[in-house]
């Protein structure tokens, strides 16, 4: 995905089954987080970091939606370790993950595999992406995002 693009309504299926519609938050803006693996040092970094910033986004209009291959079970319990407070979309066939362009080869001790390369969407109330964070700094992912958003 590129700046301009437009994410569909409906993204997949959150940890408790149901399904995420972008139309489900009218006047929300989006922050659509791609991340590689439940309970990893760095995406729970990333998640605790954007969790812990969640006010201060819900008050500049963001809804935070959060993306990885992950099953609903794994969600369930690392947002119920953590206390997130926003959905985690199932992406199990990586349909969304192809769609924004963040399914790609990676390359980790001299192995290639296909895996979520990080990434951040950030959107208009129409779903449309007017920002891309390529280069996510897990620790400080809310700090980052905030200064996007000025």
């Amino acid at each position: 995905m590129n700046i301009g693009d437009k994410f569909p309504d409906i993204l997949g299926i959150d940890a408790e089954g149901k399904e995420v519609r972008l139309s489900d938050y009218p006047g929300k803006k989006f922050i659509i987080y791609f991340y590689p693996k439940d309970n990893t040092p760095g995406c729970t970094a990333e998640a605790c970091s954007i969790n812990d910033g969640l006010h201060e986004l819900a008050a500049r209009g963001y809804q935070v939606i959060g993306v990885s291959k992950d099953s609903a079970a794994s969600h369930i319990k690392f947002a119920a370790k953590y206390s997130l407070g926003f959905p985690l979309v199932a992406d199990t066939e990586t349909t969304l993950c192809q769609f924004a362009g963040v399914w790609q080869k990676k390359k980790m001790a001299g192995r290639e595999y296909m895996g979520i390369v990080r990434t951040t969407f950030i959107t208009d109330a129409d779903g449309i992406v007017t920002h891309i964070i390529p280069k996510v700094d897990t620790k400080n992912a809310a700090g980052q995002l905030l200064k996007y958003l000025g």
